[in-house]
């Protein structure tokens, strides 16, 4: 599976780096509640993926299993690919947002997000 390409600069307010996007303290929320709706919906594609990619053979004879083996499975795995490419950008890009909104490093908000996730904050 290739890299996830970095998150462009992110400033908000007078926070962050510039020469990327840059949001106003007000409309960072509505930004990032996008963000989320879109891994939502990413989420569900890469669920939907991940069937395609491990579809089975209907019988075991030839032409069924040839499709599988060299039609469905490797199409299906780069469509699954590409999808949890997605997923991982949108998290990193929501990560970010969430880090410049907080006026935070992306480490402390990921530290922050593992720490919610466990029960610790």
């Amino acid at each position: 599976m290739s890299e996830v390409p970095p998150v462009p600069p992110i400033q908000v307010g007078g926070y962050g780096r510039a020469g990327g996007y840059k949001f106003s303290d007000g409309e960072v929320d509505a930004v990032i509640k996008q963000w989320e709706d879109l891994l939502t919906d990413a989420r569900t594609d890469l669920a939907q993926a991940r069937i395609i990619a491990n579809v089975k053979a209907p019988a075991d004879e030839y032409a069924s299993n040839d499709f599988v083996a060299k039609g469905s499975n490797p199409s299906g795995q780069t469509l699954l690919d590409q999808h949890q490419r997605m997923v991982d950008y949108t998290n990193n890009f929501i990560t970010a947002l969430k880090a410049a909104k907080n006026k935070i490093t992306v480490a402390e908000q990921e530290a922050a997000d593992a720490a919610k996730k466990t029960g610790g904050l």
